[in-house]
């Protein structure tokens, strides 16, 4: 089962069990999907699903941060709950020191020297994390071991 029909039947789940807060969340989801699809004149595969869940989950922690400069403590609890919905379709996230051992592989087999070659460790490990961790992180270490 594709993780779109996957949330698609939680959709239901989630109406059969009167769910609110769940049933909004899934429900935003799967329009941000379908207006991907019409947008691109695509069906959209796992990979597309997770990176726009990934977006969603950006669009939280923003919003979560807005909110608490605000002093709105009400709106980062809606926020907050609708991330941790969201993180529930995205695949286990890996732990730093596998992310730490991908970084070091990545940079080993491009045999990159120096921070010119960032570009290409990432997009090696663009392919192999998306979804597992956070790339932000990964660039940080990216850029770390090759400032060595």
């Amino acid at each position: 089962m594709s993780l779109k029909d996957q949330i698609t039947e939680d959709m239901k789940n989630a109406m059969r069990a009167k769910e609110v807060a769940r049933l909004g969340t899934i429900r935003l989801l799967l329009a941000a999907i379908k207006q991907r699809e019409v947008d691109d004149r695509i069906v959209m595969d796992d990979a597309s699903v997770i990176a726009t869940i990934e977006k969603m989950i950006k669009q939280r922690k923003d919003s979560i941060s807005q909110f608490e400069k605000a002093n709105r403590d009400d709106l980062v609890a809606i926020e907050a709950a609708e991330m941790v919905i969201l993180q529930d379709y995205l695949p286990a996230q890996l732990s730093d020191a596998e992310v730490e051992a991908a970084v070091a592989a990545a940079v080993a087999s491009t045999g990159a020297a120096g921070p010119q070659d960032m570009g290409k460790v990432i997009g090696i490990l663009k392919g192999q994390l998306a979804g597992k961790a956070d790339m932000g992180k990964v660039s940080g270490l990216v850029k770390a071991a090759l400032a060595k």
